[in-house]
């Protein structure tokens, strides 16, 4: 009896180990594959955009489309600049940031150094509570509320300008901005704040000149992250920023984005593979060249400060 255990212990150990490391490589070929899919759907949407792009360039001279400043492709004498929409886009983002960078980033102090613990259960959830409200609800709310608001004070406001939309466009970023920022200041090493302390710092000092620079990587993020999603912003902007690609700097004016503009063409009746069809990918592909500068910007600046701090 002992020897037929003994011949049999192998297999009874050996089984489990087999299970388990089928189990494991069956996993692994899951987030492998969750990994390509995410990567094999960037290069699907790139190419469909550079393809589109390429037919509408052979048409339509590059130089004049990044330098051009009308924009009118689908009037009868067509004109192809897309600077009008990049201003668009831009003053837009500009006046959001303006907003959300700085209350997101005083938000994300006062939760992650001064709120008790059961305050910042109660508020965190409930700041991010304006990040699950559908933009078309933001949109509304500048078109019919922000805009009228801002015209007591500034009275020659049009009722479709940037300034309302970016405003609101900011309200909806702050949760992105203080949320992440929040993240990564908690996750500064408990010893920093402590021997900051026992300097003789303040907490208001500690949290400015130590929890924050050592966790600008982090926040740095979450400025990006702001920056992204404020430049891919749709509804807000087509509400209550117009449909009118005129070249301005001026908030306070109508504006259309590149989004905006897609959104507008995408509801009429062109014909798939005409030019002015190919305009929205030619659109499309400069908005997502901005969006991988920012990034691209944002990488470099949190490498350099990770080898500061």
């Amino acid at each position: 009896m002992s020897e037929k255990y003994l011949k049999l212990s192998p297999t009874i150990h050996l089984a489990p180990r087999i299970i388990r490391n089928l189990r494991e490589r069956i996993v692994e070929l899951l987030l492998l594959g969750a990994a390509i899919s995410s990567i094999a759907t960037t290069i699907g949407i790139l190419g469909i955009l550079i393809y589109e792009s390429f037919s509408f360039f052979q048409q339509v001279s590059i130089i004049k489309f990044l330098t051009d400043t009308e924009w009118s492709p689908l009037f009868e004498n067509p004109r192809y600049g897309v600077v009008p929409l990049v201003s668009g886009t831009l003053v837009t983002t500009v006046v959001a940031l303006s907003l959300a960078i700085p209350l997101g980033t005083i938000a994300a102090i006062y939760l992650s150094e001064f709120a008790s613990p059961k305050l910042r259960e109660i508020a965190k959830p409930c700041l991010e509570i304006l990040a699950g409200i559908p933009t078309v609800v933001y949109g509304y709310f500048a078109y019919l509320f922000v805009t009228p608001l801002l015209q007591i004070p500034l009275p020659d406001l049009p009722g479709s300008n940037m300034l309302s939309a970016g405003l609101v466009m900011g309200i909806m970023i702050i949760p992105y901005v203080s949320s992440i920022s929040e993240d990564a200041m908690r996750a500064v090493p408990v010893h920093l704040r402590e021997g900051s302390y026992a300097m003789g710092a303040t907490r208001l000092q500690t949290a400015l000149r130590v929890v924050f620079p050592a966790a600008i990587s982090g926040i740095s993020a979450a400025y990006i992250l702001g920056i992204s999603r404020a430049v891919g912003e749709t509804m807000i902007v087509a509400i209550a920023a117009g449909l009118q690609p005129i070249l301005t700097w001026n908030p306070m004016e109508e504006a259309a984005t590149i989004t905006a503009y897609i959104v507008g063409v995408t509801q009429g009746d062109l014909p798939h593979g005409s030019l002015e069809y190919q305009t929205i990918f030619a659109a499309g592909l400069v908005l997502v060249l901005m969006t991988l500068v920012f990034n691209i910007l944002g990488h470099f600046l949190t490498k350099r400060y990770r080898e500061v701090y």
